[in-house]
């Protein structure tokens, strides 16, 4: 029997994963198939969809493959039906897909711009949509949405991505608070993300001189899978943060922003490039590169060497319970060890007979001793 106020058993759930054919989506996807979820794969790339697929059967799930552009509000309704005409239902909505340019806001045209804000905004609207409209009437399932520590602050060179991650963060903050007013049981939460270690900087479009890169400290992608898929399993919380960047970033962001501007204004462009020359200048944002001219990219960019792969943050926020436990025992051993050094036992331990003492009246067992003035024994 489940204990009150413990999530239910998640495994055996449908699984839509948005963005699936790489980076974070692909990490995501195997790691909700080894739970032996049914996992279906959107994306625009089919050899990476393909390979994706693989991986899923691969870890214990069973994979449907659904090539769509996730700008296209239309296709994305299409693909949902579709997904439930194979699997029946939908429990879990991953909104994940990506596109972005590395370059200065005046270097971006209209149509460009237009473009990364319909993938990587629109999209996850879309999405929502699509999945509200399945769960709805079942009164059930849960939206992940997969965001960004730009969801609150915004970098140089990345002007597009930031304003579409700030827009998924009001769009969902909103579409919370209907749900709880409807008293809905379909959640939302979101999961502000690091910098990744994914295929990104090697498939955006990249306009810098040199190439680009993740700001440091960088974590594997698989991270990020297990933040979602513990999100999705715990979907009351309404985010969840990843890594200690994230959170550092956040605070000082509420804290001193226009402090950030300064900062970033003098070292953003240098952190995220490196030296030598993006190999795909023109990136993914029209055509995937991962179709059927392109090849698979895998969940991994090229930072394996310096990408950490666990968050001790990640592990904290995830086993809040625990930590707040770890915390309290490790209080009451505090003041415990605080007592024994002070008097032997701390005061709330000690006899009657020795409270009686230190309060200078305690009576012997058949004698008593008379104060240093009149000695002698009583009788």
């Amino acid at each position: 029997m489940r204990t009150p106020g413990t999530p239910q058993d998640t495994s055996g759930r449908v699984v839509v994963v948005t963005g699936a054919g790489g980076g974070v989506g692909r990490a995501t996807a195997r790691a909700f198939a080894a739970r032996g979820d049914r996992v279906a794969l959107l994306a625009r790339g089919r050899e990476g969809l393909a390979a994706a697929a693989d991986d899923v059967r691969r870890a214990g799930g069973e994979a449907l493959v659904v090539p769509v552009d996730t700008a296209d509000a239309q296709a994305v309704e299409d693909a949902a039906q579709q997904v439930v005409d194979a699997f029946g239902r939908i429990d879990v909505w991953v909104n994940n897909a990506f596109t972005g340019i590395f370059a200065p806001f005046t270097e971006i045209t209209p149509d460009e711009f237009r473009r990364v804000t319909e993938v990587t905004y629109l999209g996850y609207v879309f999405g929502t949509r699509a999945a509200l409209r399945h769960m709805l009437p079942r009164d059930r399932g849960t939206i992940v949405q997969v965001g960004s520590a730009l969801a609150y602050r915004g970098v140089p060179l990345q002007s597009a991505c930031c304003g579409a991650k700030h827009a998924i963060q009001g769009f969902n903050e909103s579409l919370r608070c209907e749900l709880l007013h409807d008293r809905s049981r379909v959640r939302t939460t979101m999961v502000q993300m690091p910098a990744l270690n994914t295929p990104q900087f090697d498939w955006v479009l990249d306009r810098m001189p040199r190439r680009s890169r993740p700001v440091a400290p960088v974590y594997q992608p698989e991270v990020a899978a297990r933040a979602i898929v513990h999100a999705a399993g715990h979907p009351r919380r309404r985010e969840y943060w990843v890594g200690g960047s994230t959170v550092a970033t956040l605070l000082a962001n509420a804290v001193v922003p226009g402090l950030l501007d300064r900062y970033l204004g003098r070292t953003g462009y240098d952190s995220q490039q490196e030296e030598g020359e993006s190999p795909t200048r023109d990136g993914n944002l029209w055509s995937p590169l991962d179709g059927p001219r392109g090849h698979d990219f895998g969940a991994h960019g090229r930072f394996d060497e310096e990408s950490a792969d666990g968050s001790v943050q990640g592990w904290a926020s995830r086993n809040r319970s625990r930590v707040g436990l770890g915390l309290l025992a490790g209080g009451v051993g505090a003041v415990l060890t605080a007592g024994l050094r002070r008097g032997g036992r701390p005061r709330s331990a000690r006899s009657p007979h020795a409270r009686l003492t230190a309060a200078g009246g305690a009576p012997s067992c058949g004698r008593s001793r008379r104060s240093p003035a009149g000695r002698g024994r009583s009788g």
